[in-house]
Protein backbone atom coordinates (compact mmCIF):
# COMPACT_ATOMS: atom_id res chain seq x y z
CA UNK A 1 0.00 0.00 0.00
CA UNK A 2 1.18 3.26 -0.91
CA UNK A 3 0.83 6.40 1.22
CA UNK A 4 -1.46 9.05 -0.03
CA UNK A 5 0.05 12.34 -0.96
CA UNK A 6 -0.86 15.18 1.36
CA UNK A 7 -3.39 17.37 -0.36
CA UNK A 8 -5.12 20.36 1.10
CA UNK A 9 -8.80 20.80 0.65
CA UNK A 10 -9.54 24.10 -1.02
CA UNK A 11 -11.54 26.24 1.42
CA UNK A 12 -13.23 29.39 0.26
CA UNK A 13 -12.00 32.45 2.12
CA UNK A 14 -14.55 33.93 4.52
CA UNK A 15 -13.85 37.18 6.28
CA UNK A 16 -14.07 37.12 10.04
CA UNK A 17 -17.00 39.37 10.94
CA UNK A 18 -17.21 38.95 14.66
CA UNK A 19 -17.54 36.51 17.53
CA UNK A 20 -21.10 35.65 16.58
CA UNK A 21 -19.84 34.14 13.30
CA UNK A 22 -18.23 31.26 15.16
CA UNK A 23 -21.60 30.04 16.33
CA UNK A 24 -23.20 29.92 12.94
CA UNK A 25 -25.05 33.23 12.73
CA UNK A 26 -23.60 36.17 10.97
CA UNK A 27 -23.56 39.46 12.79
CA UNK A 28 -24.84 42.33 10.75
CA UNK A 29 -22.70 45.39 10.81
CA UNK A 30 -24.44 48.52 12.09
CA UNK A 31 -25.05 50.94 9.34
CA UNK A 32 -23.95 54.53 9.62
CA UNK A 33 -27.48 55.61 8.87
CA UNK A 34 -28.86 54.07 12.06
CA UNK A 35 -26.30 55.93 14.15
CA UNK A 36 -27.19 59.14 12.40
CA UNK A 37 -30.87 58.41 12.95
CA UNK A 38 -30.31 57.80 16.68
CA UNK A 39 -28.43 61.09 16.93
CA UNK A 40 -31.28 62.94 15.21
CA UNK A 41 -33.86 61.31 17.49
CA UNK A 42 -31.92 62.29 20.60
CA UNK A 43 -31.43 65.84 19.34
CA UNK A 44 -35.14 66.08 18.57
CA UNK A 45 -36.02 64.79 22.03
CA UNK A 46 -33.75 67.38 23.63
CA UNK A 47 -35.27 70.22 21.60
CA UNK A 48 -38.76 68.97 22.44
CA UNK A 49 -37.91 68.93 26.14
CA UNK A 50 -36.55 72.50 25.93
CA UNK A 51 -39.70 73.65 24.15
CA UNK A 52 -41.93 71.97 26.71
CA UNK A 53 -40.01 73.55 29.57
CA UNK A 54 -40.59 76.98 28.00
CA UNK A 55 -44.26 76.08 27.72
CA UNK A 56 -44.27 75.13 31.39
CA UNK A 57 -43.39 78.71 32.34
CA UNK A 58 -46.63 79.92 30.83
CA UNK A 59 -48.75 77.18 32.38
CA UNK A 60 -50.52 77.61 35.69
CA UNK A 61 -48.74 76.14 38.72
CA UNK A 62 -51.30 73.36 39.02
CA UNK A 63 -50.46 72.02 35.58
CA UNK A 64 -46.68 72.27 35.95
CA UNK A 65 -46.32 68.70 37.34
CA UNK A 66 -48.36 67.46 34.37
CA UNK A 67 -46.01 69.07 31.85
CA UNK A 68 -42.92 67.94 33.77
CA UNK A 69 -44.26 64.39 34.12
CA UNK A 70 -45.05 64.28 30.41
CA UNK A 71 -41.52 65.39 29.52
CA UNK A 72 -39.92 62.86 31.88
CA UNK A 73 -42.17 60.03 30.69
CA UNK A 74 -41.58 60.80 27.01
CA UNK A 75 -37.82 61.02 27.59
CA UNK A 76 -37.80 57.74 29.52
CA UNK A 77 -39.78 55.97 26.81
CA UNK A 78 -37.72 57.30 23.91
CA UNK A 79 -34.38 56.51 25.52
CA UNK A 80 -35.25 53.14 27.06
CA UNK A 81 -31.88 51.48 26.60
CA UNK A 82 -29.90 54.37 27.95
CA UNK A 83 -29.34 55.74 31.44
CA UNK A 84 -32.10 58.27 30.70
CA UNK A 85 -34.67 55.51 31.19
CA UNK A 86 -34.34 56.22 34.91
CA UNK A 87 -36.51 59.34 34.46
CA UNK A 88 -39.49 57.20 33.43
CA UNK A 89 -40.53 56.37 36.99
CA UNK A 90 -40.46 59.96 38.33
CA UNK A 91 -42.38 61.03 35.23
CA UNK A 92 -45.11 58.49 35.89
CA UNK A 93 -45.25 59.50 39.56
CA UNK A 94 -45.68 63.15 38.59
CA UNK A 95 -48.45 62.22 36.16
CA UNK A 96 -50.25 60.27 38.87
CA UNK A 97 -49.88 63.07 41.43
CA UNK A 98 -51.59 65.75 39.30
CA UNK A 99 -55.16 64.73 40.21
CA UNK A 100 -54.26 65.00 43.90
CA UNK A 101 -53.46 68.73 43.66
CA UNK A 102 -56.44 70.83 44.72
CA UNK A 103 -57.80 73.08 42.03
CA UNK A 104 -57.92 76.85 42.28
CA UNK A 105 -60.93 77.98 40.25
CA UNK A 106 -60.83 81.20 38.29
CA UNK A 107 -63.54 82.75 40.48
CA UNK A 108 -61.32 82.39 43.55
CA UNK A 109 -58.40 83.99 41.73
CA UNK A 110 -60.54 86.90 40.54
CA UNK A 111 -61.92 87.45 44.03
CA UNK A 112 -58.46 87.40 45.59
CA UNK A 113 -56.98 89.79 43.02
CA UNK A 114 -59.90 92.18 43.58
CA UNK A 115 -59.33 91.96 47.34
CA UNK A 116 -55.62 92.69 46.84
CA UNK A 117 -56.48 95.79 44.81
CA UNK A 118 -58.86 97.01 47.51
CA UNK A 119 -56.29 96.45 50.26
CA UNK A 120 -53.60 98.26 48.29
CA UNK A 121 -55.41 101.52 49.18
CA UNK A 122 -53.99 101.24 52.71
CA UNK A 123 -50.53 102.44 51.77
CA UNK A 124 -49.25 104.43 54.72
CA UNK A 125 -48.11 102.93 58.00
CA UNK A 126 -50.89 104.71 59.95
CA UNK A 127 -53.57 103.29 57.65
CA UNK A 128 -52.11 99.79 57.95
CA UNK A 129 -52.05 100.06 61.77
CA UNK A 130 -55.73 101.13 61.76
CA UNK A 131 -56.63 98.21 59.49
CA UNK A 132 -54.65 95.84 61.75
CA UNK A 133 -56.59 97.15 64.79
CA UNK A 134 -59.87 96.52 62.98
CA UNK A 135 -58.80 92.99 62.01
CA UNK A 136 -57.78 92.25 65.62
CA UNK A 137 -61.45 92.52 66.65
CA UNK A 138 -62.33 89.46 64.59
CA UNK A 139 -61.18 85.84 64.96
CA UNK A 140 -58.15 84.70 62.99
CA UNK A 141 -60.02 82.06 61.01
CA UNK A 142 -62.14 84.84 59.42
CA UNK A 143 -59.31 87.28 58.71
CA UNK A 144 -56.48 84.90 57.77
CA UNK A 145 -56.78 85.64 54.04
CA UNK A 146 -56.73 89.40 54.61
CA UNK A 147 -53.70 89.12 56.90
CA UNK A 148 -51.94 86.92 54.34
CA UNK A 149 -52.52 89.50 51.58
CA UNK A 150 -51.32 92.34 53.82
CA UNK A 151 -48.19 90.44 54.81
CA UNK A 152 -47.49 89.62 51.16
CA UNK A 153 -47.90 93.27 50.17
CA UNK A 154 -45.59 94.37 53.00
CA UNK A 155 -42.83 91.97 51.96
CA UNK A 156 -43.33 92.86 48.29
CA UNK A 157 -42.90 96.57 49.04
CA UNK A 158 -39.71 95.98 51.02
CA UNK A 159 -38.14 93.74 48.38
CA UNK A 160 -36.53 95.85 45.66
CA UNK A 161 -35.03 92.85 43.86
CA UNK A 162 -31.48 93.85 44.79
CA UNK A 163 -29.93 91.48 47.33
CA UNK A 164 -28.76 93.27 50.48
CA UNK A 165 -30.53 96.53 49.64
CA UNK A 166 -33.27 96.60 52.27
CA UNK A 167 -34.73 99.32 54.46
CA UNK A 168 -32.63 100.25 57.51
Amino acid sequence: MRQRAYRREPVPWTPHIGPAYRYGSRRLARLTRTRRLHRWVRTGALLTAIGLMRLARAVRPRWLPLVTGSVFTATGLMLRNDAWSLVLLPGLLLLLSVPLIPGNPDADQRRRSELERELAVYATAAQQRDLGAILDRYPDNLTCELRDILAHQATGAANSGIPGAGRF
